[in-house]
């Protein structure tokens, strides 16, 4: 009996045979596209070792193309306050007056408990020229001014896609034409290029007082805020670390702290006319500070007739060359015969 039933069997798949190749090789193709699916479906989810990492990397793209709206090669930001219009209007007419499509230009001011009236201005002042930066979340005034300097290099680093940028004061005259073609040859990383201080004394009163610094009897070395210039992966760097940084009275000073443990490329130059009070005037400056509305004007129509900066160069402090060499409480030593 068990016989004649395997002898049937085996005459049934003879004369279907063809049938049962089809059938078998069907249910194959569906079990092969089960499993890559299946595969597919695995490799889409985060991995359980770094679930935060992938996360935070596809976030971070589609900020990329989300918000890189702009582009530069140069950026210049400029911390200004809600009243200063007159400053503003005469940087636009002197060191800015030049439309260079690679450099981009924003005035900083934070809008946060501002007059309705003042509101009102900043935004019509900002439809004619279309150059300003509002912080929203920020209330201007000198002492928030480390937290201005963090909220518009993260702006900058979200918004614009850029190689280096240029901080300066709405009181500084730069020589940016000067200033981007020496840029072009630098290594567009690490750069954290000004006037460097190492032995400045921690102030214990008056407008700079740093009642929390507790690093050391001296601030560490750092370049002086009237003006410098950072590479677009130091600003990234801020912008990423922001939440961990400490923030001091002086912007300038926090900056050097920050960047203190980094491997950064430090250049002082003394063509950087920035300290507290301004060094005089030299043909070879490229930034300076603590520039009064004529100052400017007269810096800007010298340079149009002549071709230089200053109608008479004029010292009023000496300089020093800043030595890497030594401990930062002995780099600055002022001597004569230098710009």
């Amino acid at each position: 009996m068990i016989q004649l039933c395997r002898m049937n069997f085996i005459r049934l798949v003879c004369r279907h045979k063809t049938t049962f190749w089809i059938a078998s090789l069907s249910l194959f193709a569906v079990v092969v596209l089960y499993l890559a699916k299946c595969t597919s479906e695995t490799l889409k989810l985060p991995g359980p070792e770094f679930p935060h990492h992938a996360e935070k990397k596809e976030n971070g793209l589609q900020q990329v193309e989300q918000l890189k709206e702009l582009s530069a090669f140069l950026v210049v930001l400029i911390t200004t306050g809600p009243k200063y219009t007159e400053r503003r209007s005469i940087i636009r007419s002197t060191w800015l007056s030049s439309r260079d499509p690679e450099i981009l230009c924003r005035f900083v001011v934070g809008t946060n408990g501002l007059a309705a009236e003042d509101v009102q201005n900043l935004n019509l002042e900002n439809a004619r020229h279309h150059d300003l930066l509002f912080l929203p979340d920020l209330k201007d005034s000198y002492e928030n001014l480390t937290i201005k300097l963090i909220q518009m290099y993260s702006w900058l680093d979200q918004h614009v896609d850029f190689s280096f940028v240029l901080k300066a004061d709405d009181d500084t005259f730069a020589r940016v034409d000067v200033i981007k073609e020496e840029l072009r040859s630098k290594e567009p990383k690490k750069l954290y290029w000004g006037f460097f201080s190492g032995r400045g004394r921690v102030k214990s009163a008056g407008k700079w007082k740093e009642s929390t610094w507790l690093l050391c009897d001296y601030y560490l070395p750092y370049a002086l805020g009237g003006g410098y210039i950072l590479s677009a992966d130091l600003v990234h760097y801020i912008r990423i670390a922001k939440d961990y940084l400490k923030t001091w009275q002086s912007e300038d000073v926090s900056l050097g702290a920050w960047l203190a443990p980094v491997d950064v490329h430090r250049v002082h130059d003394t063509r950087f006319d920035t300290e507290y009070k301004s060094r005089g005037c030299n043909n070879k400056y490229v930034v300076t500070h603590k520039q009064s509305i004529e100052d400017m004007l007269e810096k800007h129509q010298t340079l149009i007739k002549e071709g230089r900066l200053c109608k008479e160069e004029i010292k009023l402090r000496l300089s020093y060359v800043y030595d890497w060499n030594v401990p930062p409480s002995q780099c600055c030593q002022r001597k004569d015969g230098i710009p």
